[in-house]
C-alpha cells in the first residue's frame, strides 16, 4: 500500500469517514491540530533519541493507582546497555510570546535585547550594548524606529473609559487608535509581528501544569523533580522540528516555591539570515545535544525500575 492508501484506510477505519471530511474537520479545529502536532513532536523525539542509541519507552498516562510523583513525563529513557532509567518531558515553545511581551513596540524590543544581550551573537560584550542594539534595529527593522506605539483593543477602550487629566504620549497614542475596530487593531499588530519575526524570534517556554493533591504541586507549574530532562521542540519558531534539552535542576526556581519551575524561561533567540538560514542563540542552560544534557544526570536520580509503568500500546497498526 502507498502512504496515501494507508492514510485513507486509517481515516476510514478510525473515523468512519473520507479524507476530504477528515481534512476539513482538522482544519476547523485548532485543538485537534494541537493534539496532532504534539503527537508528531513526541514521535520525532522518540526517533531522534533512538538514533542516538537510547532505549525509549512511553510512560502510561492512566496509571494503576496513584501516579508516581517523579514520573510526570512522556518517556522513560536509558542509554543502551545501561541499567539507569530516567524520565523525559516533552514540551513546545510559547506560541505568542512576541505578542504577549509587546515586542512589536520599539521600547519593549530594546529592553529584551538588552536583558539577554550576553547570548546574542552580534553583540560585542566589550563595547557599549545599547548603541549596538539601536544599530541592529536600524539595519534590520528600520520601520520600527518611526512606527507608532500599538495597544490592544481592550487596552485602548479600558484606558480611554477613564482618561487621565494630564496629556501624555500614551494618551495621544490611544486616541489615535480609538476609532479603529477590534479587527483593524488586531490586523495592525499581526502585520507588525510578521515584520518583527522576519528578523528575530523569541524562544520562550510555557510550563503550565494542573494542581491537585495527587500531583503534590503547590502551584500550576511542574516540580523540579517530576522529570530528569525537559525537551523543547522549537518548530513554531524554526523551519523544522528541532529539539533543545535542559536539566530542570539547572533552571531557576519559582520565586513562590523553590521546588517548582517557573512558567516561562527565555531560552534564547532565532535570527533569520539573509541567505535563508537561521542563527540560533541560546542561554547556557539549554543544550542542542541530548548526550550533553545526559552527562549532567546523577545516577541517584534514576527512577526505580519496579515503579515504572510503561505504555505498550502500538501507536499505529498496519494491516
Amino acid at each position: 500500500m502507498t502512504i496515501f492508501q494507508k492514510l485513507e484506510t486509517f481515516v476510514r477505519k478510525t473515523f468512519k469517514t473520507t479524507l476530504e471530511v477528515f481534512l476539513a474537520a482538522l482544519k476547523m479545529s485548532p485543538n485537534a491540530q494541537g493534539y496532532v502536532s504534539g503527537s508528531v513532536t513526541e514521535l520525532l523525539l522518540k526517533q531522534h533519541l533512538e538514533s542516538l542509541d537510547y532505549e525509549v519507552k512511553r510512560i502510561r498516562e492512566k496509571w494503576e493507582g496513584k501516579k508516581h510523583s517523579n514520573h510526570h513525563g512522556d518517556f522513560y529513557f536509558r542509554k543502551n546497555d545501561t541499567n539507569n532509567w530516567f524520565v523525559l518531558e516533552s514540551k513546545g515553545v510559547k506560541s505568542n510570546t512576541e505578542d504577549w511581551n509587546k515586542l512589536y513596540n520599539l521600547p519593549k524590543l530594546i529592553k529584551i535585547l538588552f536583558d539577554y544581550h550576553e547570548v546574542i551573537h552580534w553583540i560585542d560584550k566589550n563595547k557599549e550594548i545599547e548603541p549596538q542594539i539601536n544599530e541592529w534595529i536600524k539595519n534590520n527593522l528600520p520601520d520600527l524606529l518611526t512606527a507608532p506605539t500599538l495597544y490592544s483593543y481592550e487596552e485602548i477602550h479600558d484606558y480611554l473609559s477613564n482618561p487621565p487629566k494630564k496629556e501624555t504620549a500614551k494618551l495621544f497614542a490611544m486616541q489615535a487608535l480609538a476609532n479603529n475596530s477590534r479587527e483593524e487593531i488586531d490586523a495592525m499588530i499581526d502585520n507588525r509581528l510578521e515584520y518583527l519575526m522576519s528578523k528575530i524570534r523569541v524562544l520562550d517556554t510555557h510550563f503550565v501544569s494542573g494542581v491537585s493533591g495527587s500531583s503534590e504541586r503547590t502551584q500550576a507549574t511542574p516540580r523540579k523533580d517530576e522529570f530528569n530532562v525537559i525537551s523543547i521542540d522549537i518548530v513554531l519558531r524554526y523551519d523544522e522540528h528541532k529539539f533543545l534539552f535542559a536539566n530542570p535542576k539547572h533552571l531557576e526556581s519559582s520565586s513562590k516555591d523553590s521546588n517548582h519551575l517557573q512558567q516561562n524561561y527565555i531560552m534564547g533567540f532565532v535570527f533569520p539570515q539573509e541567505d535563508g538560514s537561521l542563527k540560533l542563540d541560546l542561554t547556557d542552560e539549554w543544550y542542542n545535544n541530548f548526550n550533553d544534557v545526559c552527562e549532567t544526570l546523577a545516577v541517584n536520580d534514576a527512577v526505580n525500575e519496579i515503579d515504572m509503568q510503561i505504555d505498550n500500546r502500538n501507536l499505529i497498526a498496519d494491516e
